[in-house]
């Protein structure tokens, strides 16, 4: 029997590492469809970043409350899925709490401290349920904000039932496991680790049953919470929960500029600086490519990383000043749109091949012109997002293609934009009037 087990459980663990390692492999290839953007510069400010604002959250703190019920819930999953390893060995190898021995007196430690993180996990995810379902936090709802329909509302719940799930098997598995050693039954009498902090308040519910209820009931727990870690595992390759592992990635590259600067395109630049003299124009012109971006891979990866790592936690649009004032424009439906995107170009390679081309385009049958028309771009989305992604950029992107390869723009716009050519200034009249105004400053 417990041969069978070693083999069920290097099997499910084969075929779980088989299934995530193929879809990461597939969100690589289609980040890597984007441009290229050159993010190696300035390390130490990179690793800082990421230090402080993945690892750290240090953005998620401007709301404490909840930025603190989230840590709970990510320190606590992070740390408690170390014991993962050792029941990963204890299924590979046949046997019981492998790492007792080695670890000794501090070996409980570890354990208490696992449970004591279970249960803030469970804590918070029931307050997160909470805040979701029944207090319904407005920038959440799918009633106030189209792009979270029923799927991403239904993600959202998923997750945090699941984490509910598996901190309370692991809690039941520790108290089964207790009862066990006290009764002397087993394997499990011969691994004495006591009662732990928080499932001894499960034992007394235990006590009545028979030996071998508990032995079912541990075993059953244990199979669940790890196969839920490796289901777990699997699900957020598919899920908004992919910014677990992608947050770090994601801020290491994130953007080291200011906020408000602009990048320029390159090719804009040069023709500007050839006609200033600034620079020899080239015996050879280089080929101009599109000006801004249309669909996904006129975007840089950084951007399509950016659309992978989304939360979907809806600070960015809730402090966009365009959406507040009843605007089409929602920054994280910029974002939701851009990866919904690349997962219909992912389901046209399973079909048809890598060859797959359709007649969509990421602008204008996802992210519409009013989206795009209505944003100010004052930088509240970038400033408010917990890993350093920028809504902001995708739309300067495709309002660029619109403008300048389609000369689709608003009359004011345009007007605008031939006074600056005329005038040098956003206003019409002629630039030696423009200090006029001062005039009747001066004493």
């Amino acid at each position: 029997m417990q041969v069978l087990s070693q083999v069920l459980f290097v099997a499910a663990l084969a075929t779980a590492v088989y299934l995530i390692a193929k879809r990461v492999v597939l969100i690589k290839k289609t980040i890597q469809l984007g441009r290229a953007d050159d993010r190696t510069d300035r390390p130490a400010k990179r690793l800082k970043n990421m230090i402080f604002v993945a690892l750290g959250q240090k953005k998620m703190f401007t709301r404490p409350s909840v930025a603190f019920m989230h840590l709970i819930v990510y320190v606590g999953f992070i740390i408690i899925n170390l014991e993962v390893l050792e029941i990963i060995l204890d299924g590979v190898l046949g046997t019981h709490r492998i790492f007792l021995k080695p670890l000794g007196s501090l070996y409980p430690f570890l354990i208490n401290t696992f449970e004591i993180l279970a249960f803030g996990v469970i804590v918070a995810c029931v307050v997160f349920l909470i805040r979701r379902n029944v207090t319904k936090v407005e920038r959440l709802q799918g009633s106030k904000h189209r792009e979270m329909g029923n799927w991403p509302s239904l993600d959202g719940n998923l997750i945090l039932v699941f984490e509910i799930m598996l901190m309370s098997a692991f809690l039941k598995m520790d108290a089964a496991d207790a009862v066990l050693q006290s009764r002397g039954v087993g394997h499990f009498g011969e691994a004495i680790t006591g009662s732990f902090v928080i499932s001894q308040f499960i034992e007394p519910f235990m006590q009545p049953f028979s030996d071998a209820t508990l032995v079912f009931a541990e075993r059953a727990a244990w199979w669940f919470h790890i196969l839920g870690i490796m289901g777990f595992a699997l699900y957020v390759t598919y899920s908004k929960h992919l910014h677990i592992a992608l947050a770090f990635p994601n801020t290491y590259f994130g953007d080291l500029e200011p906020k408000g600067h602009m990048k320029n395109m390159p090719a804009v630049s040069t023709e500007v600086k050839i006609m200033l003299g600034l620079e020899q124009a080239p015996e050879t012109p280089a080929e101009i490519g599109r000006f801004g971006a249309k669909d996904v891979e006129d975007l840089s990866w950084k951007n399509l990383m950016d659309a992978y790592s989304c939360t979907e936690c809806g600070r960015c649009t809730s402090s966009c000043p365009a959406n507040q004032t009843g605007k089409a424009l929602s920054p994280r439906k910029i974002m939701m749109d851009t990866r919904d995107r690349l997962e219909d170009i992912q389901a046209g390679w399973k079909k048809n091949g890598a060859d797959f081309k359709d007649e969509k385009t990421l602008l204008g049958d996802y992210i519409t012109d009013e989206e795009l028309l209505a944003c100010t771009t004052c930088n509240a989305c970038v400033q408010e997002c917990p890993i350093m992604i920028s809504p902001l950029d995708i739309i300067l992107q495709l309002r660029r293609f619109r403008v300048m390869e389609e000369s689709q723009a608003p009359q004011s716009w345009n007007m605008m934009f031939q006074n600056l050519e005329t005038s040098m200034a956003p206003w019409k009249f002629s630039p030696d009037q423009r200090f006029d105004w001062a005039k009747d400053l001066e004493s």
